[in-house]
């Protein structure tokens, strides 16, 4: 395989010069304003229509493709009916968005703490790392500490891979410059390969202002991980299957699933089909960008088929594609709806895809002359960088997932304030959550004003008879921590996890789901 890889990359790298041998010297990449202008409105575009387009299966297929047979429909109407319907499902984008406008007010520069605070204290539902990063943050645990498994179980998740493009975008083949962002932004919410999942589509981007040639793009962005880690090892096996069998993704996806399908870090993933692991999510969208050849429809189309995250991934690699071609470009087909959002902001931002057009433009011009680059009348001259590799990281390295001990209990707080149970691991995570007891399907997304106004449960976790963890666990779905406790690298053997709960209310319970344990391998 190593053979095999370098070969390629020597390939990839030939063609990669090759391509830009006319706009290019040896010191820089040489782009028009217009060029790069309509590049960044392709990324952006395609980005919008390539979530829209994956939005009705997202996570409906799991562990398996979504057959030909199956129509996938678009209109010019569809981003229309999500932006004023279903605004939630642009969560990749406004989470873009809100890292852009805290550049926009405090500077390209702006630092980790003030990005982190943004998104902290922001009013939209979170999920997986985002809402652990969220609830470290609240409760006094800052970057890069807040993305870290130890303090994040989903630090593997597809968070920052879905909300990294703008660290691309801003840097047109400018790569370390990417990776430089990504380091302020992406450990706020991830680590390991999680991290590297946005470090990688990221780079891609950066790669797709200055090449046309797909396969080089996609290993030029590989050699910024580090080949030690998983992610690398996933994503360098998809790029070797692809030219065993160039013409048959299903091939490639069955092998990729069967040697890295299975996730243990994520809670929601452990032992079950659902998987919104970061390196086999990326695996998709670099199976729609190999066999979508540079076609946007038949790329978006097998990056949503692979399922799963089933619209992030066709956004990320249509984006890619939108940033290749550029905006006037894209066909019509595609974008004839975007007419009727490109001055809409999205839910919970103050910037619209015509604005984030021109702020993305103004942050680039500034990468790239901070950068050493030269902007002269129409010409943009960008200096080029040589490949800095992401610092090795690697989550719940030598772990295995024990049995998954199944509950689906529920604790009436006013009458009952102690439960325990026994495990045998090294690792524990009890998955549950807190609700009403007065409101109909209290399970399910409550926001704050459904609940008993600010009541947050107050319950002290033991391992042993040890305080382990003080766990506040509020009613809003905002502020909430994703599962009700976890703690790793404990003593191999037999404990004993004890909850207290502390503020008993008559209307308040806490579900109990499962405990997941960890073990040694």
């Amino acid at each position: 395989m190593k053979n095999t890889l370098l070969l390629t990359c020597a390939m990839v790298f030939l063609s990669y010069c090759t391509s830009n041998k006319n706009q290019s010297d040896d010191e820089y990449f040489v782009l028009t304003r217009e060029e790069l202008t309509d590049k960044i409105m392709g990324a952006w575009a395609a980005q919008t229509i390539g979530v829209t387009y994956g939005g009705p299966t997202e996570f409906r297929y799991l562990k398996k493709t979504i057959p030909d047979s199956v129509n996938i429909y678009w209109s010019d109407t569809m981003m229309f009916h999500y932006m004023t319907r279903f605004p939630g499902l642009y969560d990749d984008i406004y989470m873009d968005f809100t890292f852009i406008e805290v550049m926009e007010k405090e500077g390209i520069e702006a630092p980790a703490a003030s990005h982190a605070a943004a998104y902290a204290n922001a009013k939209y539902w979170l999920w997986h790392a985002n809402q652990q990063g969220r609830y470290n943050m609240l409760h006094g645990i800052n970057p890069p500490e807040s993305g870290h498994w130890l303090n994040n179980p989903h630090a593997d998740d597809i968070d920052f891979q879905i909300e990294a493009d703008f660290a691309g975008i801003m840097n047109p083949g400018m790569p370390n410059s990417a990776l430089e962002v990504c380091d302020r932004v992406g450990h706020i919410m991830n680590a390991g390969d999680g991290y590297y999942g946005g470090v990688f589509m990221a780079v891609m981007y950066s790669y797709a202002f200055v090449s046309n040639d797909i396969d080089s793009i996609v290993n030029h962005a590989l050699e910024h991980i580090p080949a030690q880690s998983t992610f690398y090892q996933c994503i360098a096996d998809v790029v070797k299957w692809h030219i065993e069998y160039p013409t048959d993704w299903r091939k490639n996806w069955q092998m990729t699933e069967e040697k890295w399908g299975n996730d243990i870090g994520c809670p929601d993933g452990a032992a079950s089909d659902f998987n919104i692991d970061a390196k086999i999510n990326a695996a998709y969208v670099v199976m729609g960008l190999l066999y979508g050849e540079g076609d946007l429809g038949k790329t978006m189309d097998i990056a949503t088929r692979a399922g799963q995250d089933s619209d992030c991934n066709p956004a990320s690699a249509g984006a890619i594609v939108g940033t290749i071609v550029g905006y006037n470009n894209i066909p019509e087909y595609w974008k004839n709806g975007l007419s009727q959002i490109v001055d809409m902001d999205f839910k919970y931002t103050s910037t619209s895809l015509n604005e984030v057009y021109d702020i993305s433009y103004r942050h680039a011009m500034e990468m790239i002359t901070k950068n050493g680059g030269e902007i002269k009348d129409e010409v943009v001259r960008i200096k080029k960088q040589d490949p800095t590799v992401a610092p090795m990281e690697q989550n719940f390295e030598n772990l295995a997932l024990g049995e998954k001990d199944i509950f689906e209990k529920r604790i009436l707080t006013h009458e009952t304030q102690e439960w325990s149970v026994s495990f045998d691991g090294t690792g524990v995570v009890l998955r549950g959550s807190v609700g009403n007891i007065n409101m109909p399907n209290s399970y399910a997304l409550i926001t704050k004003e459904e609940t008993l106004d600010d009541y947050i449960l107050l319950a002290d976790f033991y391992i042993d008879d040890v305080l382990a963890k003080s766990m506040n666990l509020p009613l809003s779905f905002i502020s909430r921590a994703p599962e009700l406790f976890f703690q790793y690298q404990l003593p191999a053997g037999q404990h004993t996890l004890k909850m207290i709960i502390k503020n008993p209310n008559k209307a308040v319970f806490v579900d109990v789901l499962d405990l997941i344990p960890y073990v040694e391998k």
